[in-house]
Parts: structure tokens; C-alpha cells; sequence
């Protein structure tokens, strides 16, 4: 199969929930780097839970869920300097077309389902692989958007021998009061659970956020990451 996108793709307006935190085994997610990278002081990992109701929202990719997660790393930034490089780990998509297309990039896609419920203030996120719940996230979220974010985020893959960084512009409403009250990793028997959090959850303030509208690009730019 060969995709018919071409790079770069856009999506505007999914429902995003981002959240980070310090695992329980640091050493088990450090372990999922590949050589030449390292994780970052803290060994903090992040997670991106989305939905894409709709085609409308894409230029190519048509509606989706999505999970993925990863490390944060060391030595590599993304273009504001202060937030760190993050290298996919697991990456869940709903999608066949949207998995091809990432996996031509180095990203490890593969066959998952994502729902986010939001129930007066309580918003539960909830990722699904092999036909059962792997994860599920819990935060508390207000009607009142405090803020745009803007920026770029720097995601780093493995092409063969080669590690690849890509920058992610994004624009994101950010809803508050925000708190992520918990975080479930529900299968010990998945690799996932490798990433599980410290209990207790030990979150990274500052980037863990819901935003009602996110938008973003996949980039069409990417570059070899040099050590």
C-alpha cells in the first residue's frame, strides 16, 4: 500500500488532553531509547490523547483518535528552547491511512482506539488496543479557556538507522481550571505498562493541559538528528 498523502497534513479543532509525569520505573522507560539518546533529567514521560471528529478537520487524514506516549529527552530541544525533544514509544491510531503514512516516518503505529468523555467537569480519556482499555486518564476541567498556546513541539523517530526530529507547530485553546486527577495503566501484560506512573502520580506542571480546540500540523520538514 502506498499512501496518497503528501506531506505536510494539517488538523484544526480535535479535543486534546496532554499530560506528563514520572514513572514508576525509570529505568524500564530509558530502556526504550534507542542508542544515542538519553532521557531527560527528571526520566519524565508524556502521553497525547486525542479525538478528530470529523474529515472536515483534515486535510487528508479524515477523522481519527489517537494515542501516543514516549520519553522526554536530554540534550535536545524544541525550537523554544525549553521544551524538551520527545521520542515516540507507542502510538496508537484508529486509522489505516494515518498509521501508513506515520509509520513511513519512523513513528511505531499501530492499531488502537481513543474516547474522550466529558461529563459536566470530569473529562475521562480512555485508550484502547487489542480490543481492550489500556489506559485511562483522568482530569478536571472548567468551561473557561485561559489561554492560546502556540508554538512548536519536537518529536524524534527511528528510520532504520537514522533518528529523525520533526517540529510540530500547533495553536491550542487551553481550558482551566485544569487538574489531572489520575492516571491508569490497565494491562501489566502490555508494553505500555513500562511507562506506567509513580504512585503517587507524580505530574509535570506546567505540561499537562486539556484543550476543547487544538490544532496542528505533521511536519513535511524533517531532519537527521545529529549526537
Amino acid at each position: 500500500m502506498t499512501t496518497p498523502l503528501a506531506a505536510p497534513q494539517i488538523v484544526i479543532n480535535s479535543r486534546m488532553l496532554y499530560s506528563n509525569w514520572i514513572p514508576a520505573d525509570p529505568a524500564a522507560t530509558a530502556a526504550l531509547l534507542p542508542p544515542g539518546l538519553k532521557p531527560a533529567a527528571n526520566r519524565a514521560v508524556y502521553m497525547n490523547q486525542y479525538v478528530v471528529d470529523s474529515a472536515e478537520q483534515t486535510s487528508g487524514f479524515g477523522a481519527y483518535s489517537l494515542t501516543y506516549l514516549g520519553v522526554d529527552l536530554a540534550g535536545h530541544m524544541a525550537p523554544d528552547g525549553v521544551t524538551p525533544g520527545r521520542f515516540f514509544t507507542h502510538y496508537f491510531n484508529s486509522s489505516e491511512v494515518m498509521r501508513h503514512y506515520a509509520s513511513e516516518r519512523g513513528v511505531p503505529a499501530t492499531a488502537g482506539s481513543t474516547t474522550l468523555e466529558l461529563k459536566g467537569q470530569e473529562l475521562i480519556a480512555t485508550t484502547h488496543a487489542g480490543g481492550k482499555p489500556i489506559i485511562r486518564a483522568v482530569a478536571r476541567v472548567g468551561n473557561t479557556i485561559s489561554a492560546v498556546a502556540r508554538g512548536q513541539l519536537m518529536y524524534v523517530t527511528r528510520v532504520g538507522n537514522r533518528l529523525m526530529a520533526g517540529n510540530y507547530p500547533y495553536v491550542g485553546e487551553i481550558a482551566a481550571p485544569f487538574e489531572l486527577v489520575s492516571l491508569e495503566f490497565l494491562a501489566p501484560d502490555h508494553p505500555v505498562y513500562a511507562l506506567r506512573p509513580a504512585s503517587p502520580l507524580q505530574r509535570v506542571e506546567g505540561s499537562c493541559w486539556y484543550a476543547p480546540r487544538d490544532s496542528f500540523a505533521y511536519p513535511g520538514g524533517e531532519y537527521e538528528l545529529k549526537p
